[in-house]
């Protein structure tokens, strides 16, 4: 590889580790922002999971749709529609559902701890049906990492409220659905752009999104009361720029890395997680911050790889 060619591949992956900041940050708060719709300053229920995942959808879905209309003549073939199907499913719609189940068992800290799955079974579901290899540098990152959210999970137990097995059931689940819809973008979507991916995905889980919020009754809920307005406003800043700005990012982070590289933007949520949780007055404990240390150690070696030539890559 020649010096330029270096150069080049250096500056791409700075690019790609900005990307990958700016959504940890992004998705590392959107736990927080789940509960503020869900709940008011009392505690009480103000609108109940179901209608978070569904508004948060729909708002998505509208915002997205100017895109999509100017771009569906893309694409023309039933197999990637098909597969754009599976993304919107997948990444988005399925996962907003369990995750908002979720944080009405266990705390965001936690939900955010057990998102760091995620990179774990992208490498099964990429290794098992997308032929997906990694080399020694990779596989020794995530042997790294996976003790580190072992850890994390550990030093997190007294995050738990009042959920049970099924709450947590919900994060896994919902991390499985990730896995699957970043290895359908990376291989079998990898001709479409970021923008593209994002907004048809998202027009078609619109009519499902709608759907919820006729059925789930959120019309009532926005009419009752208009000291609700603080609620739909993290529901609106969530749907607006923690998921259709986050996903649409996170496709363009597919797009230019590595399935590896990109699933571990997953390891840092539960880092902003924390944080955030520290900004509210949860305590940070010396276990948490070892673990997140052991983390951030597994991240650096698993990537390692996209900084050196080629020629040094084991």
């Amino acid at each position: 590889m020649t010096s330029f060619g270096y150069f080049c591949q250096v500056n791409e992956a700075l690019k790609n580790w900005l990307i990958l900041i700016v959504l940890s940050c992004l998705w590392g708060s959107s736990f927080i922002l789940m509960k503020f719709g869900m709940f008011d300053q009392e505690g009480d229920v103000v609108f109940t999971d179901r209608q978070v995942a569904g508004l948060r959808m729909l708002i998505a879905s509208a915002v997205l749709m100017p895109f999509a209309l100017s771009n569906i003549r893309k694409v023309s073939d039933l197999k990637t529609w098909g597969y754009l199907l599976i993304v919107g499913f997948c990444g988005n719609l399925i996962p907003a559902y369990l995750f908002t189940y979720a944080e009405t068992g266990i705390s965001s800290g936690y939900t955010g701890m057990l998102n760091s799955f995620t990179p774990i079974f992208a490498l099964l579901i990429g290794f098992v049906f997308f032929g997906n290899r990694l080399n020694r540098l990779q596989l020794t990152g995530v042997g790294v990492g996976t003790v580190g959210i072992f850890c994390l999970s550990l030093a997190g137990r007294d995050l738990h409220l009042t959920g049970d097995v099924t709450h947590i059931l919900a994060v896994v689940l919902a991390t499985i659905c990730y896995a699957i819809s970043l290895n359908v973008i990376k291989y079998k979507l990898s001709h479409l752009r970021g923008l593209v991916i994002t907004s048809l995905a998202f027009m078609l889980m619109f009519m499902p999104a709608a759907g919820s919020f006729a059925f789930e009754g959120t019309l009532y809920v926005l009419k009752s009361d208009s000291a609700y307005l603080t609620n739909l406003l993290a529901i609106s800043i969530l749907a607006i720029v923690g998921t259709a700005f986050a996903v649409y990012l996170f496709n363009v982070l597919i797009a230019g890395s590595t399935v590896l590289f990109s699933s571990s933007v997953t390891y840092f949520i539960p880092i902003i997680a924390i944080l955030i949780g520290f900004i509210m007055g949860e305590e940070i404990n010396s276990y948490q911050v070892i673990s997140l240390l052991i983390i951030l150690t597994g991240i650096f070696i698993a990537n390692l790889s996209n900084l050196l030539p080629e020629k040094l890559n084991p």
